[in-house]
């Protein structure tokens, strides 16, 4: 898919164009890296519209670099996912699909590299042994007493390594760099450990695997790219990149750039967190409609040009900030007005007999499909003597503001006549069940001859030539704007999926398929599930009408 972009001005665009200007870079590369132990989500999207998008405006490249150096965590699933969650917010690497795995044995000669240059050295310390001995913020580190073997030694130790004949965790391999250094990441990190674990592309070839340090920026030069746009939290490991590029890769070398992160309120963004949440069962799986995984937004609603709109308006940053998760919805119904159908259901049936409407009698009345594209065009709705509105929009003694049916009180029906309560019946318990009324023949299509005037519109379908429907209400996950305070389990919002089993959709609903995104009137915006089959319709509640973002900004 080809998708317009322009990724608005930012402090890494000025960096490219300088770049550019002073001729260090003729041509800009840039990647997507993502790990794959798990789903993508909508951090990672804002990530995908940066990267893909400047490649696209400065005429260059994307490339999509899985970096699968823990095997461990990995499955084939999450690859595969990820690059569906790519293509489907528009964009394409074309044939620039790479794995870190693909370097493996250059990483190794590299790795080797340092070891000659005497830059590298197994270490025989526990882990726990090595954070006890990198010191604090304040305080240096001390030398690991493996710290000076020789070059032969180390040789020999890490073949031995490559080849199995340790047990996991009792080796590494560690840059020998400075352990007083003030950037404790520089203080001789480990660059191999040992995994006996098989690889979904390496098989058992390697038991030993890079760490993500030393791969991304190797794994960068190696395919030429031009600027490493990063999130802040790797800004301290900017010199451990430069370093190992320094000592092995000749110029010239990619430049990292770091930008903020996306925190949406309401939201969790760690893949650790979300995976828990999937593995203890509070979500149905990584693409429940709840999750802020792009395949959980796809399956909720959400459209890749509303994301896409959202990640354009949110910028580029150099600080850590939170966006409101009202600006998200904001472009997703700016997005789903302008494209959805408009059709009518109602959620929680109340039955009206319209007592002088012709027995048996059958119309069809014409409705715009979208007032907001007049190509769109009408559909035709049957209307009939039994119709159901919503329960809501009934009362029996209304309060003053309440203007929708009431006793006595006349209405308009969308797109069909005017109606007057002249009745209720009630069940054995004292609930209404039925609503009796008359219609006005005189004013079908929704106004009056006589000029009368009322002052609601309700919607509603026919009883018997409607069709049965499950709703699924997804409201946000967590009811704290910042669920990773305190217990995460504590933020859950327990009103987060509420399902309807009783609602009616319009008859020319039949056909519809999953994905199909429709406006219900009145109620919000929604699409259907790929639970959904021809005898049991699902809806998904993508989002309400109400826009609380577009409120606050008038204010």
């Amino acid at each position: 898919m080809d998708v317009n972009v322009n990724t608005p001005s930012n402090f890494i665009r000025n960096i490219i164009d300088e770049d550019l200007a002073s001729g260090k870079h003729k041509k800009i590369i840039t990647r997507f890296p993502p790990e794959p132990n798990g789903y993508l989500h909508i951090g990672h999207a804002k990530s995908i519209c940066l990267n893909f998008g400047l490649a696209k405006d400065y005429n260059g490249t994307c490339h999509l670099r899985f970096d699968d150096t823990n095997p461990e965590k990995e499955e084939v699933e999450y690859i595969e996912s990820i690059q569906n969650d790519v293509r489907w917010l528009g964009f394409d690497w074309g044939e620039h699909l790479y794995f870190a795995s693909d370097y493996f044995d250059q990483l190794y000669g590299f790795a080797v590299e340092l070891i000659k240059q005497g830059k590298a050295y197994v270490c025989e310390l526990t882990a726990e042994q090595i954070r006890e001995y990198r010191g604090t913020l304040t305080e240096p580190g001390k030398d690991s007493p493996y710290r000076n073997r020789s070059v032969e030694e180390n040789l020999d130790l890490f073949e031995r390594m490559k080849n199995g004949e340790f047990e996991e965790g009792s080796h590494v391999l560690r840059a020998k760099i400075d352990m007083a250094s003030p950037n404790v990441v520089m203080r001789d990190p480990v660059l191999y450990r040992i995994r006996k674990v098989s690889h979904h592309r390496t098989g058992d070839k390697w038991c030993i695997y890079p760490m993500y340090d030393f791969t991304h920026c190797l794994s960068d030069a190696i395919e030429g790219i031009t600027h490493s746009i990063c999130t802040l939290e790797f800004e301290n490991n900017r010199p451990l990149y430069e370093w190992i590029l320094e000592q092995v890769f000749p110029e010239p070398h990619p430049r990292q750039i770091e930008f903020a992160r996306l925190n949406l309120s309401y939201t969790v963004m760690s893949k650790r967190k979300l995976l828990r949440l999937v593995e203890s069962g509070v979500v149905s799986g990584w693409d429940d409609p709840r999750m802020p995984t792009i395949a959980g937004l796809r399956r909720r609603g959400y459209t890749p040009e509303a994301i896409r709109d959202f990640c354009d308006r949110i910028g580029v940053a150099k600080a850590n900030s939170v966006v409101d998760v009202a600006l998200l919805e904001h472009c997703l119904r700016e997005d789903l007005n302008r494209t959805s159908p408009r059709t009518m259901a109602v959620l929680r049936p109340l039955k009206v007999v319209i007592e002088n409407y012709p027995e048996g009698q059958v119309e069809y009345l014409e409705a715009m499909n979208n007032p907001q594209d007049p190509e769109a065009g009408t559909r035709l709705i049957p209307f009939a003597r039994e119709i159901f509105i919503e329960q809501d929009d009934f009362m029996l003694d209304p309060p003053k503001k309440f203007f929708r049916l009431a006793p006595g009180r006349e209405v308009r029906l969308r797109f069909a006549y005017f109606i007057t309560c002249t009745d209720v019946v009630y069940d054995d318990e004292g609930n209404v069940v039925e609503i009796r009324a008359t219609y006005d023949p005189e004013t079908k299509g929704g106004s009056a001859p006589d000029g009368r005037k009322v002052k609601a519109t309700l919607h509603w379908v026919a009883a018997d030539h409607s069709l049965p429907a499950e709703i699924r209400l997804y409201d946000h996950l967590f009811n704290k704007e910042d669920p990773n305070e305190g217990e995460l389990e504590e933020n859950l919002n327990p009103n987060s999926l509420e399902i309807l089993t009783d609602a009616r959709v319009e008859l020319n609903m039949k056909d519809v398929q999953p994905g199909d995104r429709f406006q219900f009137e009145r109620q919000g915006y929604y699409c259907v599930d790929v639970d959904s089959s021809p005898e049991k319709l699902v809806f998904n509640r993508t989002v309400p009408l109400r826009d609380t973002w577009a409120k606050m900004q008038d204010k």
